[in-house]
């Protein structure tokens, strides 16, 4: 899939990658779209993975991407090894894995085909959620929770509207159950696609948030599914962990877009934050 010389928005600049020789590419991971303490979104690192895998490949979305994450990575050059497999008509397989000056920081197994528009013979139903101007603005309440979080870089890329009903815990209530939801789209008005929905899979704070534990709860394995093209407008990210123990979280993500179509799906398993 070509790249464009002349990225039309940050999400653009910040996941480009451009070719150096044999099969490494070279990308500048932006140091703004972090979690906390100069740490990258593993959803962005993916998004950039992606923008990898599709570059020469026959198929143009990526469609499913299982990343092994070995350790934090923040800004600065990084450089993507591709290893190309099996490709035909219907989809073709990689094997990338993006690299910093202290080493590998993910290895994915990417999967691209071609998404169309049909419409699903069957699909469980979007929940019943209150439209993004009737939810929460996470950034205006960032003083409230217990003890109050910074909101990260991430936060200035992805625009996030939370769930009154999943929120409790950003107005300093924590909840019985690990789930959030919130509407969520990039903040400079650039509509969504499979490469953005990489980032979206991973795009909330961690499950614990909804039960008061507000650290940072690193990914350890993050599988994401891309269903279908977005349509224009806000995406409904829901988040909901079955388990949160012997310090480790699983999180499972359904992503739908503004029509109320599944357009992606994630699983990752995650060191349960520390208490703070």
């Amino acid at each position: 899939m070509p790249q464009n010389d002349q990225p039309s928005s940050a999400f653009d600049v910040a996941t480009a990658v451009r070719r150096a020789e044999g099969p490494v590419l070279v990308a500048d991971l932006d140091p703004t779209w972090e979690v906390g303490g100069g740490i990258l979104n593993g959803g962005y690192l993916l998004s950039v993975a992606g923008r990898a895998a599709v570059l020469d490949s026959p198929h143009e979305h990526p469609v499913a991407m299982s990343a092994s994450y070995l350790r934090a990575a923040s800004g600065g050059p990084a450089t993507l090894t591709v290893t190309p497999g099996p490709a035909g008509r219907t989809l073709a397989h990689s094997l990338i894995t993006l690299a910093d000056d202290g080493g590998p920081v993910i290895t994915v197994q990417a999967t691209t085909a071609t998404l169309g528009d049909e419409a699903p013979e069957y699909s469980e139903p979007a929940p019943e959620v209150a439209g993004p101007d009737e939810c929460i603005d996470m950034a205006e309440h960032a003083d409230k929770v217990p003890v109050p979080v910074q909101l990260p870089g991430l936060t200035r890329h992805v625009q996030s509207r939370l769930d009154p009903a999943t929120a409790l815990w950003a107005l300093g209530q924590p909840q019985e159950e690990p789930v959030l939801r919130a509407w969520v789209r990039l903040a400079d008005g650039r509509p969504a696609d499979p490469l953005a929905l990489l980032t979206f899979a991973d795009v909330l704070p961690p499950t614990g948030f909804a039960l008061g534990r507000t650290g940072w709860a690193p990914t350890v394995q993050l599988q994401v599914l891309v269903r279908a093209l977005p349509a224009p407008g806000w995406c409904l990210v829901e988040a909901r962990s079955s388990e949160i123990a012997g310090g480790w979280v699983d999180e499972d993500y359904r992503v739908w877009d503004s029509t109320g179509r599944l357009v992606a799906q994630s699983r990752q398993l995650a060191r349960a934050a520390r208490q703070r």
